[in-house]
């Protein structure tokens, strides 16, 4: 049976997934990912479902928005998050289905 080799042959591609891998390894910064999941939410709504600072949740959402994870507007005095990349909703899915059974 032959390796595919297609991803492996896209460097950038290789390099973009370990990014947002790496990006979303922090425990927190998983668990801010599983409160936004496909839709648009408030720092507000994030600290209040995770259960920390506001401070440290913006220390880590400011890490998920430099590597491209997440995407954020304003609107009024509130800022929105939002996952900006299809695959990644379609990573939080798999890890949601595989070590909590929530599909």
């Amino acid at each position: 049976m032959p390796i595919p080799t297609s991803i492996i042959d896209k460097q950038e591609h290789i390099e973009q997934a370990a990014r947002a891998l790496k990006s979303i390894s922090h425990p927190l910064r998983l668990k801010i990912l599983c409160v936004v999941g496909d839709q648009d939410v408030c720092v507000q709504q994030i600290v209040s479902a995770v259960g920390t600072s506001q401070s440290n949740i913006s220390q880590h959402l400011a890490i998920l928005r430099e590597k491209g994870v997440l995407l954020a507007r304003k609107e009024a005095n509130r800022v929105y998050y939002r996952v900006g990349d299809a695959r990644t909703l379609q990573l939080i899915g798999m890890m949601r289905e595989v070590f909590c059974g929530d599909s």
